[in-house]
């Protein structure tokens, strides 16, 4: 299940907040010859220490050997020469990635020795909060480039972006450079990695608690929960991991909070159940999402002659999710010129499925149009 290889760290290259690439000249051969003798291979430091140059590391290359959606990398599991340096002694009795052998134990924000204890422990209600809810990571940049947007026109405060890393995708969230990226340029005020997720500014044990947390501990004045990179989806009606989308609508609403469901649209993917409002999308908030959200259609352009047809293809499927044939509120959502100008500004690449705004717009703007309409209920 797991395709191991050892190699000689030859070059440390770029770094971010938690991770670290590295260049690996690998010992043993692939299979496939067509493979390369030198990969590209990523360290997170907390987990395995610093890496030098020269140091021998093995990898994990399941998933670069399969040529799936990992980034292109080898995954450093252990230095192959000595062992890492013994971490200081630390609070926090939470274990994430459990019974794996690289399991972490971090301090949650609701942990009995957290300083934030008292405060969730008796915590219960979001007073409000709005959350959006996504399928794809690709979605936060866009959803937060529309929150801006619309608290710039409506003369208000930019708000406090919490975000809230569920564990269907990258369960450390170092592997995000979107939310490095977005850190950095404070447009995202807190990282919270939910359930098997770890590495954020609080780690919690669950949605709820994330939620709360980004509530009560953060200061957020709004929350986007969407799962980290790598969405696995399996082509079957149930198989995928964004049914935790209709999930974390149920968990917004119960505690208080006031759901906002971003549609995952394409009009560029080749496959027809991706066309248009995704099957995730209508599986997860039609049959999975229990309480009422608000899912936000755009408005795209129709004098457009590629997102005009799309736009009419998305009104008529959100039909089935809201009122009076669904169970969940219609919001319209203006997504013209000055949505897509916003999108620009983002300070992180904005990519779903290896497409840009160019070459897939109506992806970008249907997640910015969320990020408009929350801004409206803070």
């Amino acid at each position: 299940m797991i395709t191991w290889r050892v190699g000689v760290v030859e070059q440390v290259g770029t770094s971010w907040q938690g991770a670290t690439e590295l260049s690996v000249a690998l010992d043993q051969p692939w299979a496939d010859p067509t493979l390369p003798a030198r990969v590209k291979a990523l360290a997170y430091p907390a987990l395995v220490g610093e890496i030098a140059p020269g140091r021998r590391v093995w990898l994990n290359v399941s998933a670069l050997a399969r040529g799936l959606g990992t980034g292109g990398y080898a995954l450093v599991i252990a230095p192959a020469d000595g062992q890492p340096v013994e971490p200081a002694p630390s609070a926090g009795h939470l274990v994430k990635a459990r019974y794996t052998p690289l399991q972490a134990m971090v301090l949650g924000v609701d942990d009995q020795e957290s300083e934030h204890h008292d405060t969730m422990r008796d915590a219960d209600d979001l007073e409000g909060l709005p959350v959006v809810v996504a399928d794809l990571h690709s979605a936060l940049p866009a959803i937060v480039a529309g929150v801006r947007l619309e608290a710039a026109r409506l003369g208000r405060p930019t708000p406090r972006v919490a975000y809230v890393m569920t564990d269907g995708g990258a369960l450390p969230a170092w592997f995000s450079r979107a939310v490095a990226g977005l850190r950095d340029a404070g447009w995202v005020s807190t990282c919270i990695t939910a359930g098997q997720a770890f590495g954020g500014d609080l780690e919690a044990v669950s949605v709820h608690t994330a939620l709360l947390a980004a509530r009560h501990v953060a200061g957020a004045d709004l929350a986007v929960v969407v799962q980290g990179p790598g969405n696995l989806g399996t082509g079957t009606r149930w198989g995928f991991s964004g049914v935790a989308a209709g999930e974390a609508v149920n968990a917004a609403a119960v505690l208080g909070g006031r759901p906002v469901a971003s549609l995952r649209v394409s009009g560029a993917d080749p496959r027809e159940r991706h066309l248009g409002i995704s099957h995730h999308s209508l599986t997860a908030y039609g049959r999975v999402a229990l309480c009422p959200a608000d899912v936000v259609v755009p408005l795209l352009d129709p004098a457009d002659e590629a997102l005009g047809p799309l736009g009419a293809r998305v009104r008529e499927q959100a039909a089935s999710l809201v009122a009076p044939a669904g169970r969940h509120r219609l919001v319209e959502v203006e997504a013209g010129d000055a949505l897509r100008r916003a999108l620009a500004t983002s300070p992180v690449r904005l990519s779903t499925m290896g497409r840009g705004l160019d070459q897939d717009p109506a992806a970008f703007l249907a997640a910015g149009a969320a990020g408009v309409h929350a801004a409206t209920l803070v």
